[in-house]
């Protein structure tokens, strides 16, 4: 799952929601860039709900990653 920030979020939602990921026992990996942050969050995200995080503070998008069968 990959969780696309909204250009130039505050570090305080951003940190809201990598804590949100990591006390559910959810590895992530940040990239940032000069406009945008990304979020790829590492384990079985099927007991996320993208809406709930879609709607959280700086979220922009959620994008799944397809699994291979």
């Amino acid at each position: 799952m990959l969780i696309i920030m909204k250009k130039r979020a505050p570090d305080d939602t951003l940190d809201r929601i990598k804590e949100y990921l990591i006390t559910r026992d959810f590895d992530i990996h940040q990239s940032t860039g000069a406009n945008r942050t990304i979020i790829g969050v590492i384990g079985d995200t099927d007991t996320l709900n993208d809406h709930e995080i879609e709607a959280m503070p700086g979220v922009s998008q959620v994008v799944r990653i397809k699994k291979d069968d």
